[in-house]
């Protein structure tokens, strides 16, 4: 469990340096660790060395293993960057301090009635398919600025920022750059992109919050 610990910090080093080199504020890249597929006890090294940021893909994964950790770690933050379903936006809005994966009106309007009853909200980021990709989930950027309108005016939703996974065979840059852009037009400070192997050209771009699974708990089964 100790190469977990190494691994984090290796990460944390590395986004300080990047930081630092890309004459970006210090502490304004957030990592979120993604134990998706990790069991408690693979999770724990990385919350007793202090991260306290963890990205998980599936509600049901994630309802699982966090309320018993939280009860250890009770300011870990929890947030889901899978694809969610609108039937699991209850569970996900009681469960998640941040979404990073909506894409849909009919999630928009399913998260919207469950904060309202929750009186709880958790921060909200729209995913962006920055390729037009048919099989990943997101909103196409030639149908961002409409799909935001309705989030805001329609569904009273408030809207930290964007995220992208941008397609595997691309360069990443271009689509870093292109939600950056998004971002900026509609005056959003956050920008959930950058994984294990492309954090650093995310956080060049602007990122404030890297996805970073592998890199930390090692390749999955």
């Amino acid at each position: 469990m100790s190469e977990t610990v190494t691994r984090l910090d290796t990460v944390k080093a590395a986004i300080e340096r990047m930081t630092r080199d890309f004459e970006r504020e210090p502490g304004s890249v957030t990592l979120i660790a993604v134990s998706k597929t990790m069991p408690a006890e693979a999770i724990l090294p990385a919350l007793e060395a202090g991260q306290r940021v963890f990205g998980e893909n599936y509600v049901q994964e994630a309802k699982a293993k966090w309320p018993a950790l939280r009860e250890r770690f009770p300011d870990a933050q929890v947030h889901m960057i899978g694809p969610l379903q609108s039937n699991k936006a209850r569970e996900a809005v009681e469960l998640f301090d941040a979404i990073h994966s909506l894409d849909r009106e009919s999630l928009a309007k399913e998260i919207a009635r469950e904060i309202a009853k929750a009186g709880k909200a958790p921060t909200l980021y729209v995913q962006v398919n920055t390729g037009d990709e048919p099989q990943k989930g997101g909103v196409s950027p030639s149908e961002i600025d409409a799909f935001l309108e309705t989030c805001r005016v329609h569904h009273g939703l408030v809207i930290e920022g964007l995220m992208c996974i941008p397609p595997a065979d691309d360069p990443p840059s271009p689509h870093f750059a292109l939600l950056a852009k998004i971002a900026a037009r509609h005056g959003l400070s956050g920008l959930s992109m950058g994984m294990s192997a492309d954090y650093e050209a995310a956080i060049q771009l602007g990122a404030t919050h890297v996805r970073v699974g592998s890199a930390i708990f090692g390749a999955r089964g």
